[in-house]
This record gives C-alpha cells, sequence and structure tokens, in this order.
C-alpha cells in the first residue's frame, strides 16, 4: 500500500506532467523555468541561476545558450566584475514565458472549474503547505 508520501508525490508528478503537456510548446520546462526565475529575480549571474534552479552551472550555460540564440534573454558583463557575466529575460522572453503560463493557467482554470467550492478551497490550503514544503528546504 502506497504512503502518503508516495501518494502525494505521484499526484504531484502527474499534474507536472500534464501541465508540460497543455503548454504544446517549443521550449523545454528547463528554459520555462529559467525565463521564470530571470522574469521573478531580475538579472542574474548563471552561477546564481543554478544555485537557484538547483542544478549544475554547466546546464545553464547550454540552457541560456539556447535562450539568447533564441533572443529570450540577453548576456551583459558584470558591472563590477568583468569576468562574469549577467543574464536578463528580453522582451520577447517576457512575452513568450507570458503566453507559456497562460495556456499553462487556462486548462487549470477549466479543470479546477469543475470542482466544488470545498475542493477549491481544499486545494487553495494544499498550495500554500506544497509551497511551505518546497521553501523550507
Amino acid at each position: 500500500m502506497p504512503t502518503d508520501a508516495q501518494k502525494l508525490a505521484a499526484a504531484i508528478a502527474r499534474l507536472n506532467r500534464r501541465l508540460r503537456q497543455e503548454r504544446h510548446s517549443d521550449l523545454t520546462p528547463n528554459q520555462i523555468s529559467i525565463l521564470g526565475t530571470l522574469h521573478h529575480h531580475g538579472p542574474l549571474t548563471p552561477g546564481a541561476i543554478a544555485a537557484i534552479e538547483q542544478v549544475q552551472p554547466p546546464s545553464v550555460t547550454r540552457t541560456v545558450n539556447c535562450l539568447v540564440d533564441n533572443g529570450l534573454v540577453e548576456r551583459t558583463t558584470h558591472p563590477t566584475d568583468r569576468r562574469q557575466v549577467v543574464v536578463s529575460i528580453s522582451q520577447e522572453g517576457r512575452e513568450g514565458l507570458a503566453v507559456e503560463r497562460d495556456r499553462r493557467d487556462t486548462w487549470l482554470a477549466g479543470r479546477l472549474a469543475a470542482l466544488t467550492t470545498e475542493e477549491r478551497a481544499v486545494l487553495r490550503d494544499a498550495a500554500a503547505l506544497l509551497e511551505k514544503l518546497v521553501v523550507s528546504e
């Protein structure tokens, strides 16, 4: 019999997979995640992005290179350490991220609308608790 932790992990994984499928995007989940990080935090060094994303710096560099090639982010020289670069989201990146999020949110809003008021309230509470689990690491 699956534990509560196993049931929760499986449900979150399935929801995450479904949300990615609903985007119908050419962007990878890593690309979207880095765009979201830059949108939320502002310009960052690749090392800072890697720390926030909890991935290795070389994978951030590969993803950033692809995003630069597609005009979704821009690289500039660090203002105080010319050996480093700072990555920022471009206007095209902001617009693309908004489109991606809108597709995902539209699908999810439709699914939520099919639930009862009480069920939606439970999910609102659960969202806050899930955020607490992630942040409290």
